[in-house]
């Protein structure tokens, strides 16, 4: 085996376009999915104060102008959370015709009708307790939760959604919407699944985007516990089991080495979600003038990429697109 001075790696790394050659993992804007979070109301642009950049949209001009960006940008795929003008125990906003992101579809795919638009299939942003699902006796009551995610899942391909993204950690949810779907006639729909949602201290500041901070307890006993791995791979197979068109890792940072394990067992296309902590510690450090912004998001989508995610879930799309153009 050769050894110094015959082999020098550092020849690769000379230029850079010698590193471009022999880069292994590669990030492109079509690789990202930008999360949206739709209001009720007309002309609402409201930034979210912990996620500088981020904005509650209204579904009319303001979410126009916002999808030709994205779409202009190159983006592959979009997400929709929804704010709704009211809240009850039933969650009967997340399924109403007319409801935020019912709207919101339709007008993307008349506006950009290419863009991808995934819809994120929970109950908790529609909930006055903001919890996961129906309560019961003071706990989220798993069985009788899933008959109303196939419900909002149905309304929202209905509306035009192409993908539906289940994040509520509740188990049977992608058996319980894949029946529903095929039922309503939508059996090309295909469903991305939260399968790994860790309980994580990283999701702060989407709670403040989404209002969708639970009113007692927390969401423990149902998301997963940040210690495991081997109960990743175990909710992944079932989820695969049940009907699942793609996984997802969330978060992203933390749970790499879950991202490498998912990918190494599993052939679906794999999504990790680079959440609103992770995005809001980057900007706040980076105001400081104590990290370079571009080069620190670039190397940490390069590092989902590497792990194995296939799409990335990201608040950075839309800066991190306009980089990558300038490159």
């Amino acid at each position: 085996m050769s050894r110094f001075p015959a082999t020098r790696l550092r020849r690769w790394r000379r230029t850079p376009a010698l590193r471009a050659m022999t880069r292994e993992a590669t990030v492109a804007a079509s690789d990202f999915v930008y999360p949206l979070f739709v209001t009720a109301g007309a002309t609402v642009r409201r930034e979210v104060p912990s996620m500088p950049g981020v904005h509650q949209l209204s579904a009319d001009g303001e979410l126009e102008r916002e999808i030709a960006e994205v779409a202009d940008l190159g983006i592959g795929a979009v997400i929709l959370f929804g704010l709704p003008a009211t809240k009850d125990g039933q969650a009967t906003q997340a399924y109403a015709a007319g409801a935020p992101v019912q709207r919101a579809i339709g007008l993307i795919k008349k506006a950009a009708p290419e863009l991808v638009v995934i819809t994120d299939v929970c109950l908790c942003e529609y909930t006055d307790h903001g919890h996961c699902g129906i309560i019961r006796e003071g706990v989220v009551d798993n069985d009788s939760t899933l008959d109303l995610l196939g419900k909002v899942a149905v309304s929202h391909v209905a509306a035009g959604a192409d993908v539906v993204a289940p994040s509520g950690m509740m188990d049977g949810m992608v058996g319980a919407i894949r029946a529903a779907l095929d039922a309503a006639g939508h059996a090309d729909t295909a469903i991305l699944s939260y399968a790994v949602k860790y309980a994580s201290a990283f999701y702060g500041p989407f709670r403040d985007a989404a209002q969708s901070p639970p009113a007692f307890g927390d969401r423990k006993s149902h998301q997963m516990d940040p210690a495991n791995v081997r109960e990743a791979l175990r909710e992944c197979e079932l989820d695969v089991g049940e009907g699942a068109d793609a996984l997802m890792v969330k978060p992203a940072l933390p749970y790499l080495d879950v991202v490498r394990a998912v990918r190494e067992r599993f052939p679906l296309p794999l999504a990790a979600y680079n959440v609103s902590g992770e995005y809001a510690m980057v900007k706040a450090a980076a105001a400081k003038g104590w990290l370079d912004e571009r080069a620190c998001v670039l190397e940490l989508l390069t590092g989902i990429r590497r792990a194995g995610a296939d799409l990335i879930l990201t608040y950075h799309a839309k800066d991190a697109a306009r980089w990558l153009r300038e490159a």
